[in-house]
């Protein structure tokens, strides 16, 4: 007859324990080395008794046997955590193909296309999101245009205020127009001498303003002749000395 099945469980008498210890530790300690032998594998077997005394079998060394235990353990831990990031991307790669293919169905639907799939609801929906896009759009359009006449006015001012302060210097250094011009271009020529009557001339100062090009040169008697290339001679009381 086979022997009967043992209950496993801790064995209260302290002596009976520890006598089943002794036994089964040498049973084990065997196996853990036939193992080792018959199957060429490495084998490393660590026992602490009740009282903290250490047992040890290793056909490798223990040290070296704990070594690839912890390289092993870190490459099964790296694996795991590599295998859980690769599915990680992968529904987030999902995820993000899923929001792709709705936005490109929203935008068809906002340039009129494909809209023979989309229920009443639907388009009513698409109705009011166009129609609030598009008074956004008007909105900042008129937002923009008051920006820019408000730039343009700010611009003109400046441009007021320089002129004007242009005009005070002017008239405080004592510029008459263009007669100071004519005279101060005269008295560069050369050395001459005006008659009494300087203040008279063949032609209008107004009209002289827009002759382009003008030509002088100097008659028999002695005046000063300015030719311009409208055809007008005006005749000046320029005397050479």
């Amino acid at each position: 007859m086979g022997r009967g099945r043992v209950e496993v469980k801790r064995i209260e008498n302290k002596i009976s324990r520890q006598v089943t210890f002794s036994k089964r530790k040498s049973g084990l300690l065997k196996k853990a080395y036939e193992l080792s032998v018959l199957c060429d594998v490495e084998v490393a077997l660590i026992i602490f008794s009740s009282s903290g005394k250490l047992y040890e079998f290793s056909n490798a060394g223990i040290d070296k046997t704990f070594e690839r235990y912890y390289r092993c353990k870190n490459n099964i831990l790296d694996n795991n955590r590599l295998e859980e990031s690769t599915q990680s991307l992968c529904q987030e790669v999902a995820n993000l193909k899923s929001k792709y293919e709705s936005l490109l169905r929203t935008h068809r639907y906002l340039l009129g296309e494909n809209l023979g799939e989309l229920s009443v609801q639907e388009l009513q929906t698409l109705e009011r999101q166009l129609e609030g896009a598009l008074s956004a759009i008007r909105k900042r359009k008129t937002h923009v245009i008051t920006e820019e006449m408000e730039e343009l006015r700010r611009k003109e001012r400046q441009l007021g205020d320089m002129n004007e302060k242009l005009k005070l210097e002017t008239e405080g250094q004592g510029f008459q127009g263009f007669q100071d011009l004519l005279l101060s271009s005269a008295t560069a020529a050369g050395p001459s001498a005006f008659s009494s009557h300087h203040n008279s001339m063949d032609c209008d100062v107004g009209h002289f303003l827009q002759i382009g090009f003008q030509q002088q040169y100097e008659k028999g008697d002695g005046s000063l002749v300015i030719k311009s290339n409208l055809g007008c001679d005006c005749e000046t009381n320029f005397v050479q000395g």
